[in-house]
């Protein structure tokens, strides 16, 4: 005697489960490629294959008028370091070493003025806080060119910070405090501290204030109380804020070339003088790779710290 097996012991037709797998598969792929591939391809087009040829130009030798002509030559590079026909000039390692340094002292700044900005704005009541925000983040919608000439006048000969340090002695009568590194680094510290502040406070939305109670329970006050609970607390933001500002800062090229002058040089200007002024296009791509270089460097240094101290969920770039 013949028995049916129930309906949900009846096997589907073979090859029907496959084929809407399949189906499914191509249809996800389907979406993944009108939705990335046109970020993807302006990536390609616009970076990777400009990086290309930027990478190899630095090979190239640098004919009469300075554009890239065969032989293959790691002269340029030797330019880089200071070596030429004439011997060595520390000349471009002083500019890379400048550099570094506006760039460092530019992440220290707004690293010190982001952590009372931030808890000033923790202090508000939640419903002020997004506005707080949008008034630090406003002033970068504006061109960055047209910010650095507000700075022009305010560092200018006429300005009252000017007259102040002319009181001081700080600077010569009839001179303004721009051109100069203390102009530069306050050029850049304003420029980038929005990037500084907005990480900052993303760690500081997520602090336990239960252990800033158990410190103020154990005698804690003031600054040990910040940085035995707090600060290490903020560590993943604060790192990400020194990406977003220390990388940028260290490549500039508005702000040096509009409030440094020749006396503060930095790579950025030194790089864009190579393509326009004195063009020298191989060198001014040899003097690109070792920037961005310097620039790799510094992310694989900044993972291997996040990973160090813990906070490698976080702190991302």
């Amino acid at each position: 005697m013949s028995t049916t097996a129930p309906p949900d012991q009846i096997s589907p037709l073979p090859g029907i489960g496959k084929t809407a797998v399949q189906t499914e598969a191509r249809a996800r792929s389907f979406r993944l490629w009108i939705t990335a591939g046109p970020g993807l391809f302006w990536v390609i087009l616009f970076l990777l294959i400009p990086s290309g040829i930027l990478l190899a130009i630095g090979f190239f030798t640098s004919n009469d008028y300075g554009s890239p002509t065969m032989p293959l030559t790691l002269q340029p590079f030797q330019q880089v370091a200071g070596y030429s026909l004439l011997g060595w000039d520390p000349g471009n390692i002083v500019i890379l070493l400048r550099s570094l340094e506006q760039a460092g002292i530019a992440t220290v700044v707004t690293a010190l003025l982001s952590y009372p900005i931030v808890f000033f704005i923790m202090t508000r009541p939640a419903s002020v806080r997004p506005l707080l925000l949008l008034f630090i983040v406003l002033p970068s919608w504006t061109n960055q060119v047209v910010r650095t000439y507000a700075w022009l006048e305010l560092l200018g000969p006429n300005a009252p910070l000017t007259w102040v340090a002319h009181a001081l002695g700080i600077v010569p009568p009839d001179l303004g405090i721009e051109p100069g590194q203390f102009a530069v680094t306050t050029g850049l510290a304003y420029n980038y501290l929005p990037y500084m502040i907005v990480p900052l406070y993303a760690s500081a939305e997520r602090l336990d204030w239960t252990l800033v109670e158990a410190g103020r329970d154990l005698y804690a006050k003031g600054f040990g109380l910040f940085w035995h609970t707090v600060f290490p607390q903020t560590v993943p933001g604060l790192l990400s804020g020194v990406i977003f500002v220390a990388i940028p800062a260290f490549g500039d090229y508005i702000v040096p070339q509009l409030l440094g002058g020749d006396r503060s040089l930095m790579i950025g200007s030194l790089i864009a003088n190579q393509f326009t002024e004195t063009p020298d296009w191989p060198y001014g791509a040899a003097l690109t790779i070792i920037m961005l270089v310097f620039t790799g460097a510094g992310l694989v240094a900044f993972r291997i710290l996040t990973r160090r101290l813990g906070g490698a969920g976080e702190a991302t770039i």
